[in-house]
């Protein structure tokens, strides 16, 4: 009876361990601000770029699981022609950063709700000592919160990245028109 019990006490430990691995596994993107929070600690790590930095958040292995489904396969489709084309694709700069090159200092994240599965955060930070402040459209998709849209402020003018991926391209095996490389 003491060799049962000690074993149910056991099995009920390991389920209760088991539950809060799964439940920290996914406690970054259950909240609308998570997704945003990891994408910048991706982005600090890469741009210290000591040793084996991480590539940028809108790239794999990060995109899918920051990303909405959309959003990701705009990127991948960017990424396409920028390797079938040997150009620039259509964002000319990093959209974390609102620039080509930066750093992120003093970060804070607000969190705006706007409806059921939607809500806007706004991450405010410094880089080079002036204030940049870049918006991210969230969503709830497949059980947790995923960046739907990136919009960055440029001379008072909002531009969005999800339009700007949108765009077609002059040329990519998804256009029908390969490019002369």
């Amino acid at each position: 009876m003491k060799q049962a019990l000690r074993n149910f006490g056991l099995a009920l430990a390991l389920t209760g361990l088991f539950a809060i691995l799964a439940v920290s596994a996914r406690a970054g993107d259950d909240v609308p601000r998570g997704p945003v929070e990891e994408a910048y600690a991706i982005t600090v790590k890469t741009l210290a770029g000591k040793g084996k930095a991480p590539p940028p958040p809108w790239r794999p292995p990060h995109r899918d699981k920051l990303l909405s489904e959309s959003l990701a396969a705009l990127f991948a489709r960017d990424d396409l022609y920028q390797d079938e084309s040997g150009e620039m694709g259509q964002i000319g700069a990093d959209p974390f950063l609102n620039g080509q090159d930066g750093e992120v200092k003093k970060l804070s994240l607000d969190t705006i709700p706007v409806a059921a599965g939607k809500a806007t955060v706004i991450a405010s930070f410094r880089s080079f000592g002036k204030p940049v402040a870049v918006q991210f459209r969230m969503i709830r998709e497949n059980g947790g919160w995923r960046i739907d849209d990136i919009v960055n402020s440029f001379e008072g003018k909002d531009y969005s990245v999800r339009e700007a991926l949108s765009q077609p391209y002059d040329c990519g095996s998804f256009m029908g028109k390969p490019c002369k490389r």
